[in-house]
């Protein structure tokens, strides 16, 4: 991740330094400072500056900085400020407003802190969202003892990862499937999940295949949580008000005579059709678990080549692409 500025790094130094020194004490000149901390004037200057809209120091004519009276008070009013509690309060932000909503200006007014802050602990909102999502990934975790076999031990996983979107809408829009970040709270959920697979004895490239493949019903669906809530946002309806004024739409489709099936549905849900995501998210599920168990058919528990060994022995049939399967 991106390192903190210098002129931040030179501010924390002289921070620290001046919280010493009585109100009205002379602080070192821009010019000083550069010499002391080996930065350019500029960076001196930049440094100076955040400490001014602080409130920490201030500029006096033919003097030059000094320590910004009654700085002791307003420190022991300033609320204490940490890097936990600036991703908390991040992800506070974007549960209720989402990610576009969040800015770091924005997030230290929130927290009653000055604008420039938040840079002492984080180098910008990159790196802010990378630990958002690193930390709500770990906030979920698994009993003591495993469930058994490789069917319940996915569904515990998917339905623990599905929660965590459930609860952190704005999760599923952050990263690519093909651009994963290396977020170790996501990693370990990966290993559950691989080590469940690895009972069918695959190779690396169709491991990977059925865990993205996995984590892609979770993120596909949740992906709708925030999409809905932005069009409720844009709108002020709800689904089925919008619904309704689609209607007109829809009788014109089902009475063309070119979409018989889906004029067949349209008229059996007359009464009404109630799309529920949670319930989306079960049933595909269950299709999905339902296919492996077809494609890899496990009499019994299987070691397979990555040594996640289930309860139960060892064989089995292999994939048709895996290095057992070609011998």
């Amino acid at each position: 991740m991106p390192t903190e500025p210098p002129y931040l790094r030179v501010a924390a130094a002289l921070r620290e330094e001046i919280s010493q020194l009585p109100p009205g004490a002379k602080v070192p000149s821009t010019r000083q400072l550069a010499s002391t901390h080996g930065v350019a004037n500029a960076t001196a200057a930049k440094a100076l500056d955040v400490l001014r809209r602080e409130g920490v120091v201030r500029a006096e004519p033919r003097s030059g900085h000094v320590v910004a009276g009654q700085q002791a008070e307003a420190e022991s009013k300033r609320p204490v400020l940490t890097r936990d509690r600036l991703i908390r309060a991040a992800i506070a932000i974007a549960d209720t407003e989402g990610v576009a909503a969040l800015s770091m200006r924005g997030l230290a007014a929130r927290l009653g802190v000055p604008a420039m802050a938040p840079y002492r602990y984080l180098s910008g909102k990159d790196e802010l969202i990378f630990l958002m999502a690193d930390t709500v990934y770990g906030e979920t975790g698994y009993p003591a003892r495993e469930p058994e076999g490789w069917r319940a031990r996915l569904e515990l996983v998917a339905r623990t990862l599905w929660s965590v979107h459930r609860r952190h809408p704005w999760l599923a829009h952050l990263v690519p499937l093909t651009r994963p970040w290396p977020l170790p709270n996501l990693a370990a959920h990966n290993e559950r999940a691989l080590a469940a697979l690895s009972v069918f004895g695959l190779n690396a490239a169709d491991l990977c295949d059925l865990n993205v493949l996995c984590y892609n019903h979770i993120q596909g669906t949740a992906i709708h949580l925030e999409r809905e809530r932005h069009a409720m946002g844009a709108t002020g309806i709800t689904e089925d008000q919008w619904m309704e004024t689609q209607a007109r739409g829809y009788a014109a489709l089902t009475g063309s005579g070119r979409y018989p099936v889906l004029a067949r549905m349209v008229r059996d849900l007359a009464e009404g059709y109630d799309l529920d995501l949670d319930h989306l998210f079960e049933i595909g599920l269950q299709a999905l678990l339902d296919g492996l168990a077809v494609r890899y058919p496990v009499g019994g528990a299987v070691s397979g080549l990555y040594g996640c060994v289930a309860p139960g022995g060892t064989g089995g049939p292999a994939s048709a692409n895996s290095p057992a399967a070609k011998e």
